[in-house]
């Protein structure tokens, strides 16, 4: 667990899950993700999905999980529209790295569109290598797909 300031670092609650819902447009404006928010992560993989909590509520989130092959996947990551710049996202990279790496990952995946050139910077600015794959989501549906190895060591910005 980080604990940082009044904020601390922790495994996601079901009732986490709902206050993000909630609160979705302070952590991702005007883009409505919410159909990619599944409580079934946070129910099975609850090790793996973290919320930052601070008394003024969750600053931010990842969800994830381990997969059998060893690898940790980055299935959602995001810091409220009041937390961004802080250093606050990739804290929270580096807890899901160490909390995979328990789990026995030996690696990080994550995806994004072609066109989130903020999360495709920030991911390589965490050392992940991008690739560019043609229909991965689907037909037509290019998606940039981040690797990396761990262990994870996350500059401070």
């Amino acid at each position: 667990m980080i604990v940082d300031m009044g904020m601390h670092i922790t495994p996601a609650t079901t009732a986490d899950f709902h206050r993000v819902l909630t609160d979705h447009p302070r952590y991702w404006g005007e883009r409505d993700l919410r159909s990619l928010h599944l409580q079934a992560l946070v129910q099975e993989f609850g090790s793996t999905c973290l919320v930052a909590r601070a008394e003024d509520g969750i600053r931010g989130y990842v969800f994830g999980f381990v997969t059998p092959d060893g690898t940790g996947y980055v299935h959602l990551i995001a810091t409220r529209d009041d937390a961004r710049g802080t250093g606050l996202g990739r804290r929270l990279y580096a807890e899901f790295a160490a909390a995979a790496e328990r789990h026995g990952a030996r690696r990080l995946k994550a995806i994004t569109s072609v066109q989130n050139t903020g999360s495709i910077a920030f991911h390589r600015s965490l050392g992940f290598d991008a690739e560019i794959v043609d229909d991965y989501n689907g037909p037509g549906r290019t998606m940039a797909v981040f690797h990396r190895d761990l262990p994870l060591d996350v500059p401070r910005p």
